[in-house]
């Protein structure tokens, strides 16, 4: 069996599709976290460099240019999680036949509010997002949402791959 397809047809593999929705998602999250930043007046790197908590510490927060070992490391370590809850989303929609817009939505949805709930309740501090370092709980919450819409927008994209 070819390793790039699911084994039912030409289309790559939940997997591989993943990275695609997860690119997606990730890239509509985070303009969502600059505008939001923004919005609330910081620094519109700062949730993206506030992801880099997990190396160096709550102060990565308080970063609000662009910096190489900020940015970067954050930005990447964003994706990475993005493509990581992709991955569910394309093996669940994997498990049955393709359907609706508003299925895809729903799926989408699930998938965010699975992520939000894992990476607020049961993630130790120091591997949550960062986000809330930064960010109103509100601003999270819209976050999530976009990262919902991402998800659906990136697996619609992969499907027609």
């Amino acid at each position: 069996m070819d390793t790039r397809t699911n084994g039912h047809s030409n289309r790559p593999a939940p997997a591989t599709r993943a990275l695609l929705t997860g690119t997606v998602a990730g890239l509509a999250s985070a303009a969502a976290l600059a505008l939001l930043a923004k919005a609330e007046g910081k620094g519109a790197l700062q949730p993206i460099n506030a992801t880099s908590h997990w190396l160096h510490g709550d102060k990565a927060a308080e970063c609000d240019q662009f910096d190489a070992r900020h940015t970067l490391v954050g930005l990447a370590t964003h994706l990475a999680s993005a493509v990581f809850w992709a991955l569910p989303l394309e093996y669940w929609r994997a498990s049955y036949r393709p359907s609706s817009a508003g299925t895809l939505l729903r799926d989408a949805c699930m998938t965010s509010a699975v992520a939000a709930a894992i990476d607020y309740g049961p993630t130790p501090k120091r591997f949550t997002p960062g986000w809330e370092l930064v960010l109103s709980k509100r601003a999270l919450l819209a976050t999530y949402g976009v990262l919902a819409l991402g998800l659906a927008s990136g697996a619609r994209l992969a499907r027609a791959k």
